[in-house]
Parts: C-alpha cells; sequence; structure tokens
C-alpha cells in the first residue's frame, strides 16, 4: 500500500492493518526458514508497509498532543 492509501485509512483500521501486516510477516519468515517461500520480494514489502503504519501512527500521535 502506498502512503497516501494508508494516511486516507481511520485510526482503527491502521491499527488493524498494523496487525494483519504483522501476521503476513511472520508467516512470510516461516516460510522463507522452511525454504517453501516464492515471493522473496514480499518480505521487504511488508516490511516498508509496517514502517509507513508506524509512521502514520506517530505523527498523528504528534499532531495530537501539540495541537
Amino acid at each position: 500500500m502506498t502512503g497516501k492509501e494508508l494516511r486516507d485509512l481511520t485510526a482503527d483500521k491502521l491499527a488493524t492493518k498494523l496487525t494483519e501486516m504483522r501476521q503476513e510477516i511472520f508467516k512470510l519468515r516461516f516460510q522463507h526458514a522452511s525454504a517453501q517461500l516464492d515471493k522473496t520480494h514480499r518480505i521487504p514489502e511488508v516490511k516498508k508497509t509496517i514502517a509507513r503504519i508506524l509512521t502514520i501512527q506517530r505523527q498523528r500521535a504528534s499532531e495530537a498532543s501539540n495541537g
């Protein structure tokens, strides 16, 4: 997902998406360790999405505390 798509989500949906992405990265790492992962490019994509979600959440928390 792009940053714009993530910014359009509500806080609840963003938290749900974060949970989904963390579950997916766990499954991908498990598949990678057992040599069953076909789409190895998916791991960095999911990591970047998790980072984007966390960044957006921190920005919103900062805006709420400052404003």
